[in-house]
């Protein structure tokens, strides 16, 4: 467990508009808001613009945010139990989730101000350090200890109900507590699947992440109800929805992905630790191929998946010959997805004229350097790949943001701003 787990990484969020040529003007974004807000049909403004409005800004965060609290939850509890609670790798861990929790209270003080920050920050803390208690009671198991932690948590998702509800009343206490449900207990299978070694573990973490979209959602949707002057559109609204759905997908590509690569290196590419990895890595590929194909159709879904799947691979060749210090490999599975960044983009310009070849080759660039680069720091084992991994992943937002863009102003009626 302590090498499968040195195979996840961090990412944290950005929260930002990244938008195609031909999708938006990026020094009109305060224009594009107001024409957002004042939109009620989502027929007659450019609704592209749905995907850059306060609520879509608003669902798409959250939902990265989230998304990385569960894969960042994941890291820590899996260095405690695979390195022990003092170890130097469970503290980075540790440091990096803080990380994310503080960028959270963050998201809270910029809406409700700084004292709800500063009250939200130190009870979110309390729930990850139950989580923690959780993983330390199974590994030793410690059944009585397992069992006060879970009462802790339990109790717990009704104490965060009530703080939510004292800032907002659409935020009902009992329903907040019941949408948390679904996050404790497929956390806790993560902490049982880790604890004993088993393969699963790879499934139940994307379980466990599978919970956080809807409750961004719910999030986003009281907020916006509560402030609808402050955030334009609608976080239900087709835009807003398509927004959330590639943010949360891609961001769950970069993990696996990252996951399945350092596994590979570290327990071997014939191992069943990779095997399960790419497995889950598969799932992921197969899902973002349908959701294309709810926009183009089966014919598009059955071209994008093989695609998108051999760039998956380049970055697989690139990882062995690294391991291998087989330059010239090395050399030539780069140049192989400096190739795909066009092929790729040729792509989406064919079903889309919104999403300029040249355009998203470029928008990729970012995202297969920063993965070299964090390939090479793991293969090096220089210790500095968690943070070219999160670099790595943070482009995974600023991508779903430029494809929903085009998306939707390529089909206004499907993918409204409100």
């Amino acid at each position: 467990m302590r090498k499968l787990f040195l195979s996840l990484f961090a990412m944290m969020f950005i929260a930002t508009g990244l938008v195609v040529a031909g999708c938006g003007d990026d020094d009109d974004n305060s224009s594009s808001s107001s024409s957002t807000a004042t939109q009620t049909d989502g027929g007659t403004a450019d609704a592209a613009l749905g995907t850059e409005s306060g609520a879509a800004e608003l669902r798409a965060t959250l939902t990265s945010t989230l998304d990385e609290h569960v894969y960042l939850a994941a890291i820590a509890i899996g260095q405690g139990l695979g390195n022990g609670l003092d170890s130097g790798e469970f503290k980075a861990a540790a440091a990096t989730l803080d990380k994310n929790s503080v960028a959270l209270s963050d998201a809270i003080g910029s809406v409700y101000g700084e004292d709800a920050g500063k009250a939200f920050l130190p009870l979110w803390r309390k729930h990850i350090g139950f989580f923690v208690d959780y993983a330390k009671a199974k590994a030793t198991k410690d059944n009585a200890a397992a069992e006060k932690a879970a009462k802790d948590l339990d109790g717990y998702r009704t104490d965060f109900g009530a703080f939510l509800n004292g800032a907002n009343p659409n935020l009902p206490t009992e329903a907040v507590a019941e949408e948390l449900k679904p996050h404790v207990e497929s956390v806790f299978a993560v902490v049982r699947a880790a604890a004993t070694g088993s393969p699963k573990v790879y499934e139940r973490i994307v379980e466990a992440a599978s919970h956080m979209p809807n409750t961004a959602n719910v999030l986003a949707g009281g907020i916006v109800k509560q402030f609808p002057d402050k955030f334009s559109g609608a976080t239900d609204a087709g835009a807003s929805e398509l927004r959330a759905l590639l943010t949360d997908q891609l961001v769950g590509h970069e993990y696996l992905a990252g996951i399945a690569i350092v596994t590979g290196v570290t327990e071997g590419l014939d191992s069943g630790a990779f095997k399960a990895a790419a497995e889950a890595l598969d799932t992921n590929s197969v899902a973002l191929s349908e959701s294309i194909g709810s926009v183009y159709g089966d014919d598009a879904a059955k071209a994008f998946l093989p695609l998108w799947r051999k760039h998956i691979g380049f970055f697989v060749d690139y990882t062995k010959a690294k391991a291998e210090k087989d330059d010239a490999a090395a050399e030539k599975a780069a140049e192989e997805l400096d190739g795909y960044r066009t092929d790729f983009g040729a792509f989406l310009e064919g079903a889309n004229p919104n999403l300029p070849a040249d355009a998203v080759a470029e928008a990729l660039k970012p995202h297969v350097e920063a993965t070299f680069a964090a390939i090479d720091s793991v293969v090096a084992g220089d210790g500095k790949a968690f943070d070219l991994l999160q670099t790595a992943a943070s482009h995974m937002p600023m991508i779903a943001n430029t494809l929903a863009g085009g998306i939707a102003k390529q089909f206004p009626d499907k993918f409204p701003a409100s």
